[in-house]
């Protein structure tokens, strides 16, 4: 059902597989870990990998997806399957999709070079570079352009989303930034990793207050230009003139529908930049070659050497650096035989998830290896579905087997749109009664029935606006009108839920204790003589 379009390897790649140990077949059980220092990925990987994405894309339904491997300063792979739009245009290596959150590797790049002119220092505050930048807590003043690279300065996801806006205005970026002056510190800035969009939409801010030009207009000049990177776009507009592909949402658990979730300019910097998969293999192609790219020199081999070094613990053995996650790359080793975390090459990672579409990069500077992947889909009720897609394609490439993928998300987001259908369900059903009583007869058959409903009703509205406005915010570190935005089948159940719990209560008790007052009790209606 999902065709490929294209597979091509450089001479380089098939002169080193060529002369790797014959046994070396397709991804097995058996087959071992490529040695990091000297890995060269086996020729077979190619066709193991393409096969294992088009079996995906059938399991999974998902409409396209593209990816390219590079590995010593070459493109060696190059491969895209299914389709970009409704339309059933074909997906290339070249068609734009929307990154998500591997947009902040090219946010940290343009930090970088800003610092190496001198127009940043990565540990002064940032109120040097904007002195009217201030949060709802005094903290904020020690708050440092590293901070913000290391996502430690202390801001959380919930008190400064924006990803339920639509809008594209130019100056969306610095009113975004001005309008976090109402937000929270969740932590001290620099006390530990707290993952948030914001700390990347500041650092674009700065990029654009000390270049003096737009943060859009400096990556394109500075970033996408010398990298060559033609299919590269910071504003929705130029990705639509070039063909961009369509998202797409699974409704309900089952069926995937184009769906345009919101891409604010606000987010230029850390989410809503547009770039191809083979775009997106020259940036790789620099960054592993210590800031080269063919003749281009984006960095110094120094920040590149920042950008990677792991500053901030995750989580484990999970660290983060500027824009990238790091951990020791267990998909090169065979699952039976995990060996030490010591023992183990360094990946560096970072997957973009937004509400119809998932991206991934991943580096292992010790083989010189870069992956992107880009799908113009997600499955927000089970991300976790098209991130095993990623670590399998690593574990492919390292000549092992693709292991199940396991779903590790909670009753609650997998089936949040079937919460929200039930409550609209019960809220419909409290209005009905409601309705009921209030239009029947002037006489009601026992009268504490219209104070029983009211009672029923508003703790069902209290709960209603307890989930949507405290828990689910809470659950999945956002704000509601971002869940409502990004989460489509959701929102379709919870806006109709919002209006009833909100509007209703006032009316509804207001009448229902008027006619619980004034109907007349059977016993005491006069009877015919």
């Amino acid at each position: 059902m999902h065709s490929g379009f294209g597979s091509s390897r450089s001479l380089l790649a098939c002169l080193l597989a060529a002369t790797m140990v014959g046994s070396l077949g397709p991804p097995g059980a058996g087959n071992t870990a490529i040695p990091a220092a000297t890995a060269e990925i086996p020729g077979s990987a190619y066709g193991a990998l393409d096969a294992f994405l088009r079996d995906q894309l059938e399991t999974l339904g998902v409409p396209g997806a593209a990816v390219v491997v590079v590995q010593h300063g070459v493109q060696v792979h190059s491969a895209a399957f299914g389709r970009a739009d409704d339309s059933g245009r074909p997906m290339t290596a070249e068609t734009p999709v929307l990154l998500a959150s591997t947009t902040k590797s090219l946010t940290a790049i343009a930090v970088m070079q800003q610092v190496e002119a001198g127009r940043l220092e990565l540990d002064k505050p940032v109120q040097k570079y904007l002195p009217w930048f201030a949060l709802k807590d005094s903290r904020a003043s020690a708050m440092t352009v590293r901070h913000l690279l290391h996502q430690t300065s202390g801001m959380a996801s919930a008190g400064t989303a924006f990803e339920g806006s639509d809008t594209q205005n130019p100056e969306a970026l610095e009113e975004g930034v001005r309008a976090l002056s109402g937000a929270p510190l969740a932590r001290s800035p620099g006390e530990a990793f707290g993952y948030a969009n914001a700390n990347y939409n500041i650092l674009g801010l700065l990029v654009q207050t000390v270049s003096g030009q737009p943060f859009g207009d400096y990556v394109k000049q500075h970033v996408f230009e010398p990298l060559d990177m033609i299919h590269s776009h910071p504003t929705k507009a130029a990705a639509r003139a070039d063909n961009v592909a369509a998202g797409y949402s699974l409704w309900f658990g089952s069926v995937w529908r184009q769906t345009d979730a919101p891409a604010p300019a606000t987010g230029m910097p850390s989410t809503t930049m547009y770039s191809s998969a083979e775009d997106l293999g020259h940036e790789l192609t620099a960054l592993l070659g210590q800031g080269r790219y063919g003749d281009a020199r984006i960095l110094q081999p120094h920040s590149v050497h920042a950008m990677f070094e792991p500053r901030v613990q995750v989580d484990g053995s999970k660290e983060y650096g500027m824009g990238w996650f790091s951990r020791p790359l267990g998909e090169s080793a065979d699952p039976s035989r995990q060996p030490p975390d010591g023992e183990l090459p360094l990946l560096l990672e970072h997957q973009g998830e937004w509400g119809n579409s998932h991206t991934y990069l991943a580096m292992i500077p010790a083989s010189g290896i870069g992956v992107a992947l880009l799908i113009n889909a997600n499955d927000t009720s089970a991300p976790s579905r098209l991130k095993a897609v990623d670590t399998n394609v690593l574990r492919i490439l390292h000549g092992q087997p693709p292991v199940p993928t396991v779903v590790h998300e909670d009753w609650l987001q997998r089936y949040s749109w079937a919460v929200a259908l039930a409550l609209l369900l019960a809220e419909l059903l409290s209005l009905w009664l409601a309705l009921s009583i209030l239009l029947r007869s002037r006489t009601l058959p026992r009268k504490w029935k219209p104070l029983a409903l009211v009672l029923s009703a508003l703790g069902l509205d209290a709960f209603a606006l307890w989930l949507c406005f405290v828990y689910a915010p809470a659950r999945f570190d956002t704000n509601l009108a971002v869940i409502v935005r990004q989460f489509p089948d959701v929102g379709l159940f919870l806006v109709p839920v919002l209006a009833l719990a909100l509007l209703g209560p006032i009316p509804r008790t207001a009448l229902l204790l008027w006619k619980a007052r004034t109907a007349p009790h059977p016993s005491v209606v006069s009877r015919p003589q």
